[in-house]
């Protein structure tokens, strides 16, 4: 029996990214309606919302979702104690040092699952008592690692260093993509970019149409001086540029960033000024379609994959 899919007690291993401004109550829920584990994304909602968003979560499915956690999020103690008052089972827990939160979740009966860029952290967050882990490569949206190791490397090295269950991400929007990263050791997938192309997705009209004309090159990571982001080359990225050819301090960098640039990006629309992060296999999605249809088009590829794979090797 497939180790993700009996952790979380689903029936795909596929779990969607908790992406700020992306991954509301109607995304977590149609995934997980679909057979797979959806996340609502804490990292864009104060308090209140996150509790609504849970209570409508749980109203829309009677399967397994759980919340992903951003542990440097300023009201960190009261988010998790409204994950637990609401009677969540699941979290994923990033940005932050697992040993937090970890047994405090764990003595709630809660499964904890934290996403790293590196076998260095792979093997801390196992210390810490994780239920698994999320190996996410350097072509993921949004925040990432520092050290830019891709997809295709990090997963087998994460998997030569801990024992327990494997999740790959970064880089994975298809049924192939699910099928290489199982056979470098992964025992499930997450994806964010897919998702956050579906009808069901909370961001704006306008960047799901965005996603779906990004090709190859259009993305880059910047802001390392801050916190990795993958973004689109819009006019932010560019006068990013312009401001990174002048050698900046880390003080000018925030500057220009601003506050709640993300949001005015993906959840409002602001195609030109807003910050619009997506990963590199944007450039293979071109359509925007349910997260129903979504999950059945990856599991049919990837047993097609599966069979010509047979084929080949035999």
């Amino acid at each position: 029996m497939n180790k993700i899919t009996q952790l979380f007690n689903i029936k795909y291993p596929i779990i969607q990214g908790g992406m700020i401004w992306n991954s509301g109550y109607k995304l977590a829920s149609a995934v997980s309606n679909a057979g797979g584990l959806g996340l609502i994304g804490a990292g864009s909602m104060y308090p209140d919302v996150l509790r609504e968003h849970i209570q409508k979560c749980k109203k829309a499915t009677d399967k397994p979702f759980g919340v992903n956690v951003p542990m440097l999020y300023p009201n960190i103690e009261e988010i998790i104690q409204i994950i637990i008052e609401e009677g969540v089972k699941i979290v994923f827990t990033s940005a932050g040092n697992p040993k937090t939160w970890t047994s405090h979740l764990k003595q709630h009966g809660i499964t904890v699952v934290h996403v790293v860029s590196s076998s260095k952290f792979a093997l801390k967050a196992q210390e810490a008592g994780v239920d698994a882990v999320v190996a996410e490569g350097f072509e993921a949206g949004g925040h990432n690692g520092r050290e830019e190791t891709t997809t295709l490397t990090l997963i087998p090295m994460v998997r030569e260093n801990i024992s327990i269950p494997l999740i790959a991400a970064g880089g994975i929007a298809t049924g192939r993509g699910m099928l290489a990263a199982m056979i470098l050791g992964a025992d499930g997938v997450q994806m964010g970019s897919r998702f956050a192309a579906s009808v069901e997705s909370s961001a704006h009209d306008d960047f799901k149409k965005t996603i779906i004309t990004v090709k190859e090159g259009d993305t880059q990571l910047t802001l390392k001086e801050l916190a990795p982001v993958r973004l689109i080359k819009n006019k932010f990225y560019h006068d990013l540029e312009q401001l990174y050819a002048k050698c900046p301090t880390p003080e000018d960098l925030k500057t220009l960033l601003g506050r709640a640039r993300a949001k005015r990006g993906m959840f409002e629309g602001d195609l030109t000024e807003g910050e619009l992060e997506i990963g590199q296999i944007a450039g293979l999605i071109h359509e925007i379609k349910p997260v129903s249809v979504i999950i059945e088009d990856t599991i049919a590829e990837f047993n097609v994959a599966s069979r010509e794979m047979q084929q080949v090797l035999f």
